[in-house]
């Protein structure tokens, strides 16, 4: 999994007057994984390469969309040694910026999945789940995620990745593994460490 490269682009789109200009912010994420096998627990980290965009000043009140392009990425064919077969039942969580209310949200794109992609919003974070299978060594697109946001009275609203440990894991995955003769099945937990705003939208007038 340390090879895989998620890209992830979110841009604020449709914005009503008053809006400064989207501000990019290239960074570079790291999660934290741990699989569990009958092997004991395997952990290694998975880099990201994201660059965030949002507007920098926003009216109260105001509805505005955060638009999340995953890219095209690929599993690797082996993990530490350990033939990777398929992924199934992926999940990757975004919560919902604190200082702005859920209006709406969708789904669009994708390809690669094995399954069509759903999207829950609920107790303030937004998953993307992919049933599967996604073939190991195959290339792969996660959808496009667009939520669409009304900003608060005041404060200012960032947006983060899902995660603080691997009890509170912002990535979730089930892994078929070969080794030998033997096939397992590992669920594997991630988290992002560090996991610094990606965007910072300050609401006044």
């Amino acid at each position: 999994m340390t090879t895989r490269r998620i890209i992830m682009c979110l841009s604020s789109t449709g914005l009503l007057l008053a809006t400064l200009p989207a501000a990019a912010t290239p960074a570079a994420v790291s999660y934290a994984c741990r699989a569990d096998t009958k092997f004991g627990e395997q952990q290694f980290s998975l880099r990201q390469g994201v660059q965030a965009k949002a507007p920098a000043r926003v009216l109260p009140g105001l509805v505005f969309d955060v638009v999340v392009d995953i890219l095209p990425g690929s599993l690797p064919a082996e993990v530490k040694g350990f033939k990777l077969k398929e992924v199934r039942d992926l999940s990757l969580r975004i919560p919902i910026p604190a200082n702005s209310s859920y209006v709406s949200s969708h789904l669009s794109g994708g390809s690669g999945l094995g399954s069509t992609p759903t999207l829950e919003v609920a107790n303030g974070v937004a998953t993307i789940r992919v049933s599967g299978p996604i073939p190991g060594g195959a290339g792969y697109q996660l959808p496009s995620l667009t939520v669409k946001l009304r900003a608060g009275s005041s404060g200012v609203i960032e947006t983060k990745l899902q995660g603080s440990s691997f009890d509170d894991p912002g990535l979730n995955l089930q892994a078929t593994i070969k080794w030998k003769f033997v096939t397992i099945k590992s669920a594997v937990v991630c988290y992002p460490d560090p996991n610094p705003p990606l965007t910072r939208t300050e609401i006044r007038t």
